[in-house]
């Protein structure tokens, strides 16, 4: 399958660090950022950036270790480096002020940016974050198998053909439906190694780094007093009041939204999903 993805089109920058980040654009107006979660990319966001177009300026770049952006070795993935690509990115394309939407772990690399550059980051939308602080220590020597618990983690492969990936990918949640979209995001973070095995665009090293940065670094434990949104799904990942205590005691302005839908809302309800974050930039805005 080829995707059509001429709405939501990839381009490139370089930053000073040398990291390539892919990003897709579209849309006029005040600038979103839009953040994917570990293991996807930026095409996540096509539905949301279609439906917000004509008020906002949509960006989404693929993370580092992640899409077609750099792909560095496993050590240089501190959530502090990711946060700074987001500063640099941002820089380069004169974005002085940006709204962020982050999904999931993403969530992390956010809340650590708007900490560090909080003349850059206006408001948050944290979309059934995950991964936030640090795990226990008692995971380190458990990692590999952690890897092979968590079900999104299937798609990386490899695979001896893409029909073989596509059988896995139709079992998961966030492509629940298999819909246009989601097969886009799919086929779209595919790609064929030189054996002829196919295995996700998402890089081991960066798989490897993420963990370790999990279990070294905490994202949210000082007070913060940027606009932040809560957004979480019915069926999501955080359904017990201590996993969004941290949310509750350190982010002084925030608001709290439940919608339909898994840990991917904006991949298998993406109607509410996108009304949802339209009515929370909305508030923002006028708030």
């Amino acid at each position: 399958m080829s995707p059509d993805n001429s709405s939501f089109p990839s381009q490139q920058r370089l930053l000073a660090n040398d990291i390539t980040l892919a990003y897709r654009e579209r849309g006029a107006g005040q600038p979103v950022l839009l953040l994917h979660g570990l293991a996807d990319h930026s095409l996540v966001w096509q539905d949301l950036a279609q439906h917000l177009g004509d008020r906002y300026r949509c960006l989404a770049p693929d993370l580092r270790g992640h899409g077609d952006s750099s792909k560095p070795p496993a050590t240089e993935y501190d959530s502090g480096l990711l946060a700074d690509d987001l500063e640099q990115f941002c820089a380069q394309l004169q974005l002085s002020r940006v709204q962020v939407v982050a999904h999931s772990w993403a969530a992390k690399i956010a809340l650590l940016w708007a900490r560090q550059c909080p003349q850059r980051v206006k408001s948050l939308i944290l979309v059934d974050p995950f991964f936030v602080n640090r795990l226990p220590g008692a995971f380190r020597p458990t990692l590999p198998i952690f890897y092979r618990t968590l079900p999104f983690l299937k798609v990386m492969g490899p695979f001896p053909d893409l029909d073989q990936a596509t059988v896995v990918a139709q079992q998961l949640k966030q492509y629940r439906g298999w819909s246009e979209q989601q097969q886009a995001v799919f086929y779209t973070g595919m790609e064929q190694q030189a054996n002829g095995q196919w295995r996700s665009k998402f890089a081991i090293a960066a798989r490897n780094g993420v963990f370790a940065d999990v279990l070294n670094t905490a994202g949210l434990t000082a007070s913060l007093a940027t606009p932040a949104a809560l957004l979480l799904p019915q069926q999501g990942l955080n359904r017990m009041a201590w996993q969004t205590k941290p949310y509750h005691q350190y982010l002084t302005q925030l608001q709290v939204h439940t919608l339909p839908g898994n840990h991917w809302p904006h991949l298998v309800e993406p109607a509410a999903f996108n009304q949802s974050v339209a009515a929370v930039l909305t508030q923002f805005a006028t708030g």
